[in-house]
């Protein structure tokens, strides 16, 4: 899509494009493009640098590293970002628990967290989703008793992804059994290293250590770390999830992977010998793909003010659905290109090792039917599609049901 920025936004931009294509490290976006997992050290060194050039949380209030930048300038950094392939600041940190402590939590709390969490000297994990409560997140049963200075907390959490690098997990937790479901929980603040938390892994289907389950046998935490009010904590978490539905149109990641995957289109063969590109069926896929990339990216920068004055903004809802239904379509087609190559990540390594331009199956192609799997949590995660739909009904058009 074309715009015409201002010459202030235009500068802007080439200030971030320099930076972020110059200025950052080249093996960790050369792992990026390649879609290669990152390691704990990476990420936290990723997320280091942006910090120190003042990019890692520029939607936090500007006391606690925010830059006051317009919605679209807001758009320009998260856009450039993705398309030079620079891993985003941790969603944990920088897009839920920060905002969340920056808005509601005491001076105390602001003090002692946000500095580490937007450095990433803490690593945040979620503890939101349980077994019985997922898109019904309020039938959650994790307790939190008050006795004395310390609440006791008893439970389980699951899906906390990459709850194995935790130093700290924030939770919502039921302090008040008696009250309406959405009345009776609070936010709370547990370190991980407390005595009764216990982590143990998922392992997916392709094999990967990406998401965990949570258990708290009388884990005691602190007063001090309840965020806000007690039982109030429901709001707070719809504030959170309005900031993570926003954040999951990657704009510019979708567009980099979709050239990626014309680009490898480009280079796989029909039996004529002829690119696969010039099959009229394929190609339309792409342009319809591109088109609704657009379409996306003019929802984002509708949506791109996040939430205002502790409210979610509920077309981020919209956002939600249409950019997930556009990664799980993007590596379908990713998928599809690389046909029964896409198979070879069943094989052993040892046997399809790829040793560069002489390898039997590329790279892209083996890593195509994981990440295409791995893609059909978004639809789930930050609230189903299905609940967005409600959401979408009663909050954006006004229906009664």
């Amino acid at each position: 899509m074309q715009r015409s920025l201002s010459a202030e936004d235009a500068r802007f931009q080439a200030e971030l494009r320099e930076f972020m294509t110059t200025q950052f490290p080249e093996e960790i976006r050369a792992k990026v493009r390649a879609g290669a997992p990152l390691t704990k050290d990476e990420l936290v060194r990723s997320q280091q640098i942006l910090n120190a050039a003042g990019y890692a949380v520029p939607h936090w209030p500007t006391e606690w590293g925010g830059r006051d930048w317009t919605p679209l300038q807001f758009h320009i950094w998260q856009s450039e970002m993705q398309a030079a392939a620079v891993p985003m600041p941790l969603p944990f940190n920088a897009s839920m628990v920060g905002p969340v402590i920056a808005t509601f939590g005491s001076e105390e709390l602001k003090q002692r967290f946000l500095p580490a969490t937007a450095n990433l000297d803490i690593w945040w994990g979620q503890g939101f989703s349980e077994p019985d409560a997922g898109s019904d997140l309020a039938s959650l049963r994790t307790t939190a008793v008050r006795d004395g200075d310390e609440y006791v907390v008893n439970g389980q959490k699951t899906w906390t992804t990459l709850g194995q690098h935790a130093d700290w997990i924030f939770c919502l937790v039921r302090t008040n059994p008696d009250a309406k479901k959405q009345e009776g929980i609070s936010f709370l603040l547990i370190d991980r290293y407390s005595p009764g938390v216990e982590i143990r892994p998922i392992q997916l289907i392709d094999g990967g250590h990406e998401v965990n389950e949570v258990f708290f046998t009388d884990v005691r935490v602190p007063a001090e770390n309840l965020v806000g009010e007690e039982n109030k904590g429901w709001d707070y978490a719809k504030f959170l999830l309005g900031n993570e539905r926003t954040g999951i149109g990657p704009v510019g990641t979708l567009k980099r992977h979709l050239a990626q995957t014309k680009e490898y289109a480009s280079g796989v063969s029909r039996s004529d010998g002829t690119s696969l590109l010039k099959d009229p069926l394929v190609a339309a896929r792409f342009a319809a793909l591109e088109a609704e990339l657009v379409a996306l990216e003019l929802t984002v920068i509708r949506v791109a003010g996040h939430s205002e004055d502790g409210k979610p903004n509920p077309a981020s809802s919209i956002l939600k659905i249409r950019a997930s239904q556009l990664q799980q379509d993007v590596s379908e087609l990713a998928m599809d290109v690389a046909g029964p190559m896409s198979l070879a990540w069943l094989i052993e390594d040892d046997v399809l090792a790829d040793s560069g331009d002489g390898a039997l199956v590329p790279e892209w192609a083996r890593r195509a039917t994981p990440t295409y799997l791995n893609n059909r949590k978004v639809s789930i995660y930050g609230g189903s599609n299905e609940v967005q739909r409600s959401i979408i009904a009663g909050a954006v058009l006004g229906l009664k049901g």
